[in-house]
């Protein structure tokens, strides 16, 4: 004689238990397995199912915003870029001469008088070479400043202003002292 499992044992008993009940406990009994059941397979199934469609969200808003810094960025770099080929061209193709001289001339141009010029010192760079030149400018207006520095701005020879400091004078606020750094770059033949 075959032996029964315990697992067919307590299923037989608790079938014997169920059958042995009127109709109403049955129907009681019945309808607390079928909400178990709902529960169970909300927790098992649906609230996993449910749980992984909101990370989803969240991940994909996420990538989302990602995205969006990643286009931002790539259009900052190719801005940036497109200015380093302009300037690069500038270079190469600007007007060669002595850094001092232009300056003087734009100078003139500018109707401003030059107070000192001093040579900076500049580092080294494989492909350019700079020169670099500290420019005072002493009891001027703010118009002779402006038109000056846009004579550097606009000038064939590829120049720019690195460094600017403007200063009111005590006895005549309408006056200024200014000193800037002007650099110019050839290319390393």
């Amino acid at each position: 004689m075959a032996r029964e499992s315990p697992v067919s044992s307590w299923w037989n008993r608790l079938l014997n238990a169920f059958n042995g009940l009127d109709a109403r406990e049955r129907l009681l009994v019945s309808t607390l397995l079928a909400l178990f059941g709902i529960a169970l397979l909300y927790a098992v199934v649906v609230g996993p199912i449910l749980g992984a469609a909101d990370r989803g969200e969240e991940r994909l808003a996420t990538a989302d915003q990602e995205l969006q810094v990643m286009q931002r960025l790539r259009r900052d770099y190719d801005d940036v870029q497109g200015r380093l080929v302009d300037v690069e061209q500038r270079i190469q193709q600007g007007a060669r001469g002595n850094l001092r001289t232009t300056l003087e001339s734009l100078a003139q141009q500018a109707t401003v008088k030059v107070e000192s010029m001093e040579p900076q010192a500049s580092p080294s760079h494989p492909k350019y070479r700079e020169t670099k030149v500290e420019v005072g400018l002493r009891n001027v207006t703010l118009a002779q400043t402006v038109n000056y520095l846009h004579q550097i701005d606009i000038a064939p020879q590829a120049l720019s202003v690195k460094s600017l400091r403007i200063r009111t004078r005590a006895e005549q606020p309408e006056l200024l002292d200014v000193t800037f750094t002007v650099s110019s770059f050839e290319p390393i033949s």
